[in-house]
């Protein structure tokens, strides 16, 4: 059984030292809690703004802000989900999360394969790889972000590989309040998996976050979720839930993948 901590947040765009410093108090709170990790939103440290971000982040500061995130998990005795901008070796910007330990190790990480948006398209290039899985205190946990999670090819790609928990960092605006409300329960209903998805709260860049964060077990049910405000959600997570509700109705054990091939190379679309 892991205790899961998910921080519902503002962010200061391009203000990393108060951004960090609100992921350091929120560390705080959570490793007294006795959470095993914290999740944080999309793009939290640098603001969720990818035109902004994209011109006026030095791509030179990310290895130190790295560092810097890496302390908070290191001096809270915490693991922490970050999401930041990466260059790759071509020059591409993309969106990423990562996962340390409680001691600041890099566990897995992830890049965004969905963009949403024309800023995000301008900003940044989609990835293409799949979510990793790795054992994280017992439980094998994956990551993806905000809009890879409403396809459900990317959650079931982690199920498949063995999920039992996927956080998903997110940076989701007012109006689509059905996302976590209906969408995310059903993928962790279809999947079997507890999802965890951190989003903003308040303004920033004059984009109004909805808020609405949630943490969905792997019957669909809700464990916690979050208003508009601030706030440090908790839940516990289990591969003993997952295992339960993929014994109960075995949607991964009997999915058919070569019939749905054949089904989509017969498409009109």
């Amino acid at each position: 059984m892991v205790l899961l901590a998910l921080m519902q947040a503002n962010s200061a765009v391009l203000n990393v030292e108060a951004n960090c410093g609100t992921v350091d108090q929120a560390a705080r709170a959570a490793a007294a809690a006795g959470a095993k990790v914290l999740l944080t939103p999309e793009l939290f440290p640098v603001g969720y703004a990818p035109l902004r971000v994209r011109s006026g982040l030095d791509p030179a500061v990310l290895p130190s802000l790295r560092r810097e995130l890496a302390g908070i998990a290191r001096r809270n005795s915490i693991g922490l989900v970050y999401s930041l901008p990466a260059v790759t070796a071509d020059g591409s910007w993309q969106i990423t999360s990562t996962l340390v330990d409680h001691d600041g190790a890099e566990l897995l990480t992830y890049a965004k394969v969905h963009l949403f948006g024309g800023e995000e398209r301008q900003a940044f290039s989609p990835a293409a790889e799949p979510p990793a899985v790795v054992d994280f205190h017992g439980i094998k946990t994956s990551m993806v972000i905000c809009y890879d999670v409403e396809f459900p090819e990317s959650v079931r790609a982690a199920a498949v590989r063995g999920a039992e928990l996927l956080l998903v960092p997110t940076a989701l605006s007012a109006g689509f309040e059905s996302v976590p409300q209906v969408l995310l329960r059903a993928r962790a209903l279809e999947s079997q998996l507890t999802v965890a998805y951190a989003n903003h709260s308040g303004t920033e860049d004059g984009c109004e976050f909805l808020g609405g964060s949630v943490i969905a077990g792997p019957h669909g049910a809700l464990l916690a979720e979050a208003g508009t405000a601030p706030a440090l959600l908790y839940a516990e997570a289990s591969a003993a839930s997952a295992r339960d509700a993929r014994e109960e109705v075995p949607y991964l054990r009997e999915r058919r993948p070569e019939v749905y091939r054949g089904w989509e190379s017969s498409s009109t679309y």
